[in-house]
């Protein structure tokens, strides 16, 4: 589902400043609002695109690399994000440890920031209220709009080490994302990581740490699919709400 880049969706994101709206808050009490919020996370992260995903340079997904017989055709950026919050608090509401998942697709044209679709999926053991902190500081991780946004619970389990990660959703028969590095393109046993590129509409990573998938799946519903060898990696980000603050016109 990113400071200036030459990224083509931070291009996007600034065209739409002010006019974002993450819609998943449409269908729930958002929490009080709070200026005091933060979220590092880290994602199992995977989609159709080749690796390594071109949405990064440009306003549109490449073909898809892999998958089904059927969909291989068109542009389409089909997507599923496991997240692991390592730290995080919205106000007095803890976040640490919490897990979610974002599913969905892109689309073919994402220059003006509007997206398909998307389902966000919170662990059934997450509560009410830091379902919804957790929405309220997504809405700036990723500030675009979505033609559909829906939310969901399941049961994530995510697991990770240096050179591969593994997450499912409902022990896969919802969706699964697994990586595994590619040993050919690794310096002293060091997976390839990219660095100076900006992750969605969070000011710091730790870099893109590559690894190809050898599933990434959403395995639910009419808009089911899966891609085998496409496009994956690993990030860690972080954002909190002095940033937010910083790119306020107040504070130009």
């Amino acid at each position: 589902m990113r400071s200036a880049s030459t990224k083509a969706w931070g291009i996007a994101f600034a065209a739409v400043v002010g006019l974002t709206f993450w819609f998943g808050m449409a269908h729930g009490a958002a929490p009080a609002p709070s200026n005091d919020w933060h979220m590092n996370a880290t994602i199992i992260e995977a989609c159709s695109c080749p690796m390594f995903c071109q949405c990064y340079f440009n306003a549109e997904p490449g073909p898809p690399g892999g998958g089904h017989e059927g969909h291989n055709t068109g542009h389409a950026c089909k997507f599923n994000n496991a997240y692991r919050i390592n730290k995080g608090h919205y106000g007095s509401i803890n976040l640490d440890g919490e897990l979610i998942w974002l599913s969905g697709d892109l689309g073919g044209d994402f220059s003006q920031g509007k997206m398909d679709w998307a389902v966000l999926t919170f662990d059934k053991k997450t509560p009410p209220e830091k379902r919804e902190a957790i929405q309220a500081i997504m809405k700036n991780v990723m500030p675009v709009t979505w033609n559909s946004f829906t939310t969901s619970e399941g049961v994530i389990s995510w697991k990770a080490s240096k050179n591969d990660a593994h997450a499912l959703l409902d022990e896969g028969k919802t969706a699964e994302v697994q990586l595994q590095a590619n040993p050919t393109a690794m310096v002293k046993s060091e997976p390839t990581v990219i660095k100076n590129l900006t992750y969605w509409g969070a000011p710091r990573n730790d870099g893109f740490i590559l690894m190809p998938n050898k599933v990434e799946a959403y395995r639910k519903g009419p808009k089911a699919y899966e891609y085998k060898g496409t496009n994956g990696f690993m990030i860690t980000f972080d954002i909190d709400a002095k940033d937010m603050a910083a790119k306020s016109p107040a504070a130009q």
